[in-house]
């Protein structure tokens, strides 16, 4: 199948696009994401350019820096975010996907043991069916640490939260 891959950074690109070009897939990446800070944003954008650039992955990118539309939308609903998040940047995917003639469209989210794989794959397949393209299903967590340690031998900048202003705050609340 050709498959949209949104890429949330570069580290959490590694093993999905390996598990689905070794399934036989040909992966394209998507890039659009609500990371806070804007220099955030940008160092984690980089990382993935360079990386997208090295394993010769096409990268579509939204370079729109879409910090504010993540406020309006979450600002009274803090421990709904996730979901518009996961919502955001799956019809975002979706869309594209359809615009693009692919087969399916997945997310580097799923790669993550910190995301809510449950609420994903549900919001991924309805936003599939809204706008006609496959979700692909893939729980990519047996290749965590893979992902990690091929990160980290590649020199790769690695992120401490997910990217959103409040999961910064939590990240830094733990210490």
């Amino acid at each position: 199948m050709k498959i949209l891959l949104h890429c949330c950074c570069g580290p959490c690109t590694i093993h999905p696009l390996s598990s689905l070009r070794a399934a036989g897939h040909t992966v394209h990446g998507f890039s659009a994401n609500h990371i806070h800070p804007y220099t955030e944003w940008r160092r984690r954008l980089d990382t993935l350019q360079t990386f997208a650039a090295e394993e010769d992955l096409p990268l579509i990118l939204d370079q729109n820096y879409r910090l504010g539309e993540f406020l309006r939308a979450v600002v009274y609903r803090e421990a709904n975010r996730c979901s518009w998040c996961y919502h955001d940047r799956l019809q975002c995917a979706a869309t594209i996907a359809r615009r693009g003639r692919f087969d399916a469209f997945t997310t580097t989210l799923l790669y993550s043991k910190f995301q809510r794989h449950e609420l994903i794959r549900e919001i991924g397949e309805s936003v599939g069916r809204e706008r006609g393209v496959p979700f692909y299903y893939e729980d990519f967590r047996s290749g965590w640490k893979a992902g990690i340690e091929a990160s980290r031998r590649r020199g790769m900048y690695r992120q401490q939260y997910c990217g959103c202003i409040f999961s910064e705050e939590e990240r830094y609340r733990k210490r």
